[in-house]
């Protein structure tokens, strides 16, 4: 039941601040890709495997409508692993913080014991807030949950909280030159 109060809390939450608050995303015409680099707990809330996550995107600038897509990957210290690909949309709260619900299917490899998702096919849920500096990297925290939608026989479900770090890739190339 708790589970299914947080994917509904980030629905909804997702669909009413990209809707009413659409205008704030109009800050960001300028936003440029991201690397993004995050690490946090996987499976926060049920406990059931004591492991960290990695996790690495690109963040594309390009937008269509409020969506800028995405893709992503990421691996677990219990040997899982996923990749995907998804869109997000960036919500500017003022110049310095952003909201940034995203959505992504992705390919999960890997199960324990004490933890299997039910089916390859993974649908990953985001809900990121960060503070933009003045170079437009972030840094942040966010709230993953990952389902199989009922696709498998079973459908557990797991969450991770992440510190996140996004870096624009202008930022970065820069550092090579």
């Amino acid at each position: 039941m708790f589970k299914n109060l947080i994917v509904s809390a980030m629905v909804a939450v997702s669909v009413v601040l990209s809707t009413v608050l659409a205008p704030g995303v109009a800050q960001a015409e300028d936003d440029p890709d991201f690397l993004t680099i995050a690490v946090g707990k996987f499976d926060v809330f049920r406990d059931r495997e004591s492991d960290a996550e990695i996790r690495l995107d690109y963040r594309f600038g390009n937008k269509f409508w409020i969506f800028k897509p995405f893709i992503t990957t990421a691996y677990v210290t219990n040997n899982s692993s996923f990749i995907g690909a998804g869109v997000l949309a960036d919500i500017y709260l003022g110049r310095r913080f952003v909201l940034t619900p995203q959505f992504s299917p992705t390919w999960w490899r890997g199960k324990t014991s004490n933890l299997d998702l039910g089916h390859e096919l993974e649908f990953r849920s985001r809900l990121e807030l960060a503070y933009r500096f003045d170079d437009r990297s972030r840094l942040g925290i966010s709230i993953d949950h990952s389902s199989n939608a009922g696709l498998g026989d079973g459908n557990p479900g797991v969450e991770s909280v992440m510190l996140n770090y996004s870096i624009s890739m202008d930022s970065l190339r820069g550092l090579f030159k």
